[in-house]
């Protein structure tokens, strides 16, 4: 049975977003917020950046969302020493969890001979995708801030 977020991440990749972009977009949806032009922009890290020896999109997708949380406006507020640490944590999480599992961390790798379309393998892709998700909330959650009160 899938879960409420396999859900979710089912009905993003239908409607033909990649992994980075369905990351983001969960998040702003969960936050009832709408930016275009944001997930417009995280399509260019789909695919391992379109070369598919590039690093995944959950990887470079999930520290954009996080950096949506916890990253600052130069001009209007102060540098959060929280970023650099979630980033870390889920870099090492990340890494450690696809070298293990398929070799390494870009596309190619993750998916292997099927790295030829800018959409998720559902197969493949689909429970990656959950785990990141959720521990990207989670990892959120550990430095309190709350993954559906994303700031505009």
């Amino acid at each position: 049975m899938l879960s409420d977020i396999q859900l979710q991440l089912l009905q993003w990749s239908s409607k033909g977003y990649c992994c980075s972009q369905i990351l983001v977009g969960m998040a702003l949806e969960f936050s009832g917020i709408e930016n275009p032009p944001l997930l417009r922009a995280a399509e260019g890290l789909c695919s391992g950046m379109s070369g598919c020896n590039g690093t995944c999109g959950l990887l470079t997708g999930g520290s954009l969302l996080l950096g949506l949380y916890a990253g600052h406006d130069a001009e209007t507020e102060e540098k959060n020493e929280h970023l650099p640490l979630l980033l870390e944590s889920f870099i090492d999480w990340f890494t450690q969890k696809t070298t293990e599992q398929y070799g390494g961390i870009s596309c190619g790798q993750i998916l292997g001979e099927t790295c030829d379309s800018p959409l998720p393998d559902t197969s493949k892709c689909g429970s990656l995708l959950a785990e990141t998700f959720s521990y990207i909330e989670s990892l959120l959650a550990e430095y309190d801030y709350d993954i559906s009160a994303l700031k505009e």
